[in-house]
């Protein structure tokens, strides 16, 4: 009997739906993209991300969906911190293409920010955007109590933003030919700010 058939159906339900949630190209996603593709503090980034999912779901499936119902007050807080540090991340961004020479020296390894800096900007991508939370937290919570096995249901769902992370941030290298040009970078500053200016205006339409 193959290994797959031996585990549980909740598993991959949480697996599935996890992934499909985390796929899209946001803030986060984009800036693990970036640093997938610089080279840089590979690993703490995609274990920073993975980890802070995890968390939140197991915040979710453990029962604190409710959170944003029993402080009326966090929400709002949320969506226009949020909003405001995507503003500015954005702004960045596309200074960046404009000027041009950062995206050289990142093309060519060049210009490696510290460490803590570059673990302090995707905390605030992660932890400031009500997006993780409704996604996490609420959807995902609510949805593991469908289950028979709700933690094995938040297994899967762990699992899957740790493979997603991984993936993307170690798979950006086999974009490397590509952005060893300075243009490419340019180009992909501009599609980050962008992203990042369209999520802020969507948090602050909510």
């Amino acid at each position: 009997m193959p290994l797959v058939s031996l585990l549980p159906p909740s598993l991959f339900a949480g697996f599935g739906l996890g992934f499909s949630l985390i796929l899209a190209i946001g803030a986060q996603n984009a800036f693990v993209l970036r640093q997938g593709l610089r080279r840089q503090h590979l690993f703490w980034i995609c274990l920073t991300c993975a980890t802070s999912d995890a968390l939140l779901i197991a915040a979710g499936v453990l029962g604190f969906g409710s959170l944003a119902q029993a402080f009326p007050w966090f929400e709002p807080v949320m969506r226009f911190g949020g909003a405001t540090f995507l503003i500015w991340y954005g702004a960045r961004s596309l200074l960046a293409a404009w000027r041009g020479g950062e995206a050289l020296e990142a093309g060519e390894g060049g210009g490696e920010r510290p460490l803590m800096p570059v673990l302090a900007t995707v905390l605030a991508l992660t932890w400031l955007n009500p997006h993780v939370y409704l996604d996490t937290v609420v959807l995902l919570g609510s949805i593991s109590a469908q289950y028979a096995d709700p933690l094995v249901f938040g297994l899967g769902a762990v699992i899957s933003s740790f493979t997603f992370f991984f993936s993307l941030g170690y798979g950006a290298s086999l974009l490397a030919p590509i952005f060893a040009r300075p243009r490419a970078w340019q180009v992909l500053d501009v599609l980050i700010g962008l992203t990042m200016w369209a999520i802020a205006f969507k948090l602050i339409q909510m």
